[in-house]
């Protein structure tokens, strides 16, 4: 018999400490790792400088594909996402909201990649169903960031496989 022990994320609702924020640019929003871990379920497996330099990864892709997007924006006078015009969902832009989604999801599927045991134990590795989930998910993180990006960009979702 064996037994695994996992750092227990922490709470919700506890005062985040200065390095648990990823710090973004001005004009995106900063991203708080212990949201990240509650909305991706992440455990303690994912220790904090992994998940740091995930974010840092992500937030460096998404910001480089919305660069003219945010030059335009920024032309337009508008200094902040937030300041961009947008629907509103529970009081906040639907653009911070997708913002915020393509960095968890690139952030996630980096993270599934680099350290595939992180969402599995032993027991399910000879689950085959299990193993093809795990090969599937990095890439539908990743659908699921760039149709984040399209949204914020107002382009449609377009998915394109060649075989």
């Amino acid at each position: 018999m064996s037994f695994i022990a996992f750092e227990p994320s922490p709470p919700f609702s506890a005062p985040l400490p200065a390095a648990a924020v990823v710090e973004n640019d001005g004009f995106y929003i900063d991203i708080h790792l212990s949201q990240m871990r509650d909305a991706e379920r992440l455990d303690g497996t994912v220790t904090e400088i992994r998940l740091r330099q995930a974010v840092i990864a992500a937030i460096l892709h998404v910001n480089h594909e919305l660069r003219d997007w945010k030059l335009e924006q920024i032309a337009a006078g508008f200094a902040s996402l937030a300041a961009v015009p947008a629907d509103r969902v529970d009081r906040e832009s639907v653009n911070v909201s997708h913002y915020r989604r393509a960095v968890y999801c690139w952030a996630k599927a980096d993270l599934t990649e680099r350290y595939r045991d992180f969402d599995s134990t032993a027991s399910s590795l000879s689950d085959k169903k299990t193993m093809e989930a795990l090969d599937n998910s990095p890439s539908d993180q990743r659908r699921n960031a760039h149709w984040a990006i399209a949204n914020i960009m107002g382009r449609s979702h377009m998915t394109v496989e060649l075989i």
